[in-house]
């Protein structure tokens, strides 16, 4: 056996936000998911001072609040917002250990990019591009965006029939279902 027994899926993937309310207004309002809960403050409980370090890993004065949201049928995405002592307030760059980014899968890159360039303190990175290299994701089309906040996402379309699937019968999971929706 290979891998954590038991294992289904990835639940969640998070990220520590700034500000909670401008987080998830702007992944509800902007981006299209669905607010599930939120939690908070949570921290260390009576009698148990490290009880954050141990269980999070974090400074055990560190207060957090958390919202969980969902994008279409499977996407879930949790947010922190953290005060603590010792807390760093700079984003990481993609190339710094711990960069990160979230990618969402359109139809048309293009028109995401021109829905991304109307909302206020969105910064496309750059203008799409396609790969043409003859390799494995040849065809795919991408962008990074940065959120008011300069949390890095990117947004791509991949076409089906992509190079890599004659190396493998393994393929990338995207959902038929849109989680995007037309407002009355």
């Amino acid at each position: 056996m290979t891998g954590i027994p038991g294992a289904r899926a990835v639940h969640h993937v998070a990220f520590t936000v700034p500000d909670l309310d401008q987080a998830v207004a702007f992944f509800t309002g902007v981006l299209g998911a669905r607010l599930l809960y939120r939690l908070g403050p949570i921290a260390a409980p009576p009698g148990d001072p490290d009880w954050m370090t141990r269980q999070l890993g974090v400074h055990r004065e560190a207060v957090a609040y958390i919202a969980m949201l969902r994008f279409g049928p499977v996407g879930n995405l949790e947010l922190f917002q953290y005060s603590a002592p010792d807390q760093r307030r700079e984003l990481p760059a993609n190339s710094d250990w711990g960069g990160h980014h979230l990618a969402i899968a359109v139809d048309d890159v293009d028109l995401a990019v021109s829905y991304l360039r109307w909302q206020p303190g969105v910064k496309v990175l750059g203008q799409p591009q396609t790969v043409a290299d003859g390799g494995p994701i040849d065809g795919d089309r991408w962008v990074y965006f940065r959120t008011p906040w300069g949390l890095q996402l990117e947004v791509l379309a991949m076409p089906a029939g992509m190079p890599y699937e004659r190396a493998t019968a393994e393929r990338l999971f995207t959902p038929k279902e849109r989680w995007s929706r037309v407002l009355p």
